[in-house]
């Protein structure tokens, strides 16, 4: 899953790499997936995240992928633009 995001509370690199440290930790240890920062590393209000997992059934990954989205929106200052899921 790729994750577009917008945070207009940033006002420099720094307050994004605080917001995303802190967000990469928390989702890595409350839904046990892999995300990393994978674009848009130099602008700083913008942000995408690309969040991995490995799982037995497509519903199950389908369900986890919808609690992170609704983690990530009601526990961070950012407004989701888009959003692009891939099962292999």
């Amino acid at each position: 899953m790729v994750l577009d995001m917008h945070a207009e509370s940033t006002h420099s690199l720094k307050d994004k790499r605080h917001i995303l440290a802190g967000m990469r930790e928390k989702l890595r240890h409350k839904f046990n997936i892999s995300v990393i920062e994978s674009d848009d590393q130099d602008l700083w209000q913008k942000i995408q995240v690309a969040v991995a997992m490995v799982a037995n059934t497509k519903p199950i990954a389908e369900k986890t992928f919808d609690q992170v989205e609704e983690f990530i929106c009601s526990n961070y200052p950012v407004r989701l633009i888009s959003v692009s899921r891939d099962f292999v």
